[in-house]
């Protein structure tokens, strides 16, 4: 009885131990912890989407007088952008795919360069050339088929779609529920592949550094990998120890089974 009371005492202090411990190993940028307020440096800027070969774009032409940004908007099956236009749910919605040389193919504009720029700017640009000819027309330029892959110990690993301007690892994982109490913050992977080449940046979300790195800022179909910590990968080894084990004695049990079953069939 005494025995089974001191275990009891013993659990019991080291869990008080574990919860009033400082160090929380779930925190995210524990470098502020003593700073209720302050401001956050990013000398680099933001990193806005940048559009390249097989991106898909949406572009809405419009002005006061409808008539007048028809002609720029041509219908979904007009012969002169099949082939450049993909259909979507919305009804006369355009959408544009960016060829190998970085070029889509606007109603009555002609050939335009998309590559290398921003949402933004190409609507600046567009909105600058349809200016010529139409008073204050207004261009909205998005970006539907932008992607990013995040796996490892988050709560719901999945492909992310987004039409924002920006996107960071901060809003893909907040997308997929945020971390799991397995992942280690200071060690989360972005992967990038661009121009052939595939580069990778450790990101360290326990420190406020990470909003400095340009891999914060995430571009098309970048992958995101959380790392799991030893927990996770003991309790794993230990899963597949035990089933190890329970396939085995299952195995014995069986052959013990049948063995015992020819014993008493030869008897008789």
């Amino acid at each position: 009885m005494k025995s089974r009371l001191l275990i009891v005492m013993i659990a019991a202090l080291t869990l008080l131990s574990c919860t009033s411990s400082k160090d929380n190993t779930l925190a995210y940028f524990k470098d502020l912890a003593n700073a209720p307020s302050g401001m956050l440096s990013n000398p680099q800027g933001e990193y806005p989407i940048v559009i390249g070969p097989d991106d898909e774009l949406v572009i809405s032409i419009t002005s006061s007088i409808p008539e007048a940004t028809a002609a720029y908007n041509l219908p979904m099956d007009n012969p002169a952008t099949r082939g450049n236009l993909r259909t979507t749910t919305q009804p006369r919605t355009q959408t544009y795919i960016v060829d190998e040389e970085g070029y889509i193919m606007l109603p009555v504009l002609g050939r335009y360069l998309a590559k290398g720029k921003t949402l933004s700017q190409i609507s600046k640009e567009i909105t600058a050339m349809v200016a010529q000819n139409v008073k204050d027309p207004h261009v909205r330029v998005d970006i539907v088929n932008f992607s990013v892959d995040v796996m490892g110990e988050v709560r719901s690993p999945q492909r992310i779609y987004s039409g924002r301007q920006s996107f960071t690892v901060l809003d893909a994982l907040a997308q997929c529920g945020d971390l799991t109490e397995f992942g280690k913050r200071e060690n989360v992977y972005v992967i990038r592949t661009e121009e052939g080449k595939r580069t990778y940046q450790r990101l360290n979300l326990n420190s406020s550094d990470v909003f400095n790195s340009p891999y914060f800022y995430l571009k098309q179909n970048d992958v995101i990998y959380v790392e799991p910590n030893q927990i996770r990968i003991d309790n794993s080894k230990y899963n597949q120890n035990n089933a190890f084990k329970l396939s085995v004695i299952s195995t014995i049990v069986s052959s013990i089974s049948v063995i015992a079953s020819l014993v008493i069939a030869l008897a008789r």
